[in-house]
């Protein structure tokens, strides 16, 4: 199963934390089309992470089914 784990204004709009997918080989850009339909991000900015790596949103990007996958609010410096 592959893990998404939501923070900020992401985990407030989806109203949890994280959820598992069962989802065998899935592209990043599959799984990112599928949560906007579910979720309805419309305009919240995020970044996504795979494997607690930053990776371009239009990457095509074979998801494993052990992969966690995070989508993270914009961030500010300090």
């Amino acid at each position: 199963m592959i893990e998404i784990k939501y923070f900020g204004a992401v985990a407030e709009k989806t109203k949890c934390a994280f959820e598992k997918v069962s989802s065998s080989e899935v592209s990043l850009q599959k799984l990112l089309r599928d949560l906007e339909i579910k979720y309805q991000f419309e305009s919240l900015s995020f970044s996504v992470a795979v494997n607690q790596k930053i990776v371009p949103k239009t990457t095509d990007y074979k998801l494993q089914t052990s992969d966690v996958v995070a989508l993270l609010p914009p961030f500010a410096g300090g």
